[in-house]
């Protein structure tokens, strides 16, 4: 999420001080990415040294304000327009967890999966009745604030997400068990007959005889042992 371009989007309703900045960010997305204020001034400050925002006096209370520069509207702008880059995709903390947890000592990956499958699962379930609510609560008072809708759609993202999340783990499951089949299907085995003497065995250099201690196996599945 870029905090960055979130309070540009705040600061164009206004000019704004940090803590009020950070209700609103937090009012904006239900609180699914909570900010502290010490996050919010910071990023600020960058805002501020990058010409995107400037100083803006204080309130009534002694809350120094903040407010956006026309080079922020530029940037906000600019953001809006640009597609989100998915050539570095954020670092997955499952993804890695599943990655690293192939062929670990110990671990039962299947395990992991199922796990995970089951905090996935509810944690769609608590997505749904959030959103069933959210709902209930613009139809029945005909509300159609900002705060109302921006809350909705994030719910929905977070859905979709679980969503796939829990298909993803389906099929990491499925691709398990069809490798762990197919390494069974193809593993040489230790029994099988002794390949005849050729022609001429032991009759030249580098025939094999009777007698030459060759196992039985040491045909293509020895070799490839």
């Amino acid at each position: 999420m870029s905090i960055r371009h979130g309070l540009l989007a705040l600061l164009e309703h206004g000019p704004r001080y940090g803590s009020q900045l950070r209700t609103e960010f937090e009012s904006r997305t239900g609180s699914t990415w909570p900010l502290n204020v010490g996050q919010v001034y910071t990023t600020l400050g960058r805002l501020e040294r990058d010409g995107l925002v400037v100083q803006s006096g204080e309130d009534g209370a002694g809350h120094a304000l903040h407010a956006i520069t026309d080079a922020g509207r530029t940037e906000l702008r600019t953001w809006f327009e640009r597609p989100v880059d998915r050539t570095s995709p954020a670092r997955d903390e499952l993804a890695i967890k599943l990655a690293m947890a192939v062929g670990a000592p110990g671990v039962d990956i299947r395990e992991v999966i199922q796990s995970q499958r089951r905090h996935t699962v509810k944690a769609m379930q608590d997505y749904t009745r959030l959103k069933a609510q959210a709902l209930a609560a613009l139809e029945g008072t005909g509300s159609r604030e900002r705060d109302d809708i921006a809350w909705l759609l994030v719910l929905e993202q977070l859905i979709f997400q679980t969503e796939a999340e829990a298909r993803w783990l389906d099929h990491c499951e499925s691709r398990l068990i069809r490798l762990s089949a197919t390494a069974t299907a193809t593993a040489p085995t230790t029994a099988t007959a002794a390949t005849p003497p050729g022609p001429g065995a032991g009759t030249g250099p580098g025939g094999v005889g009777a007698g030459s201690g060759v196992a039985p196996g040491g045909g293509a599945a020895g070799r490839a042992r």
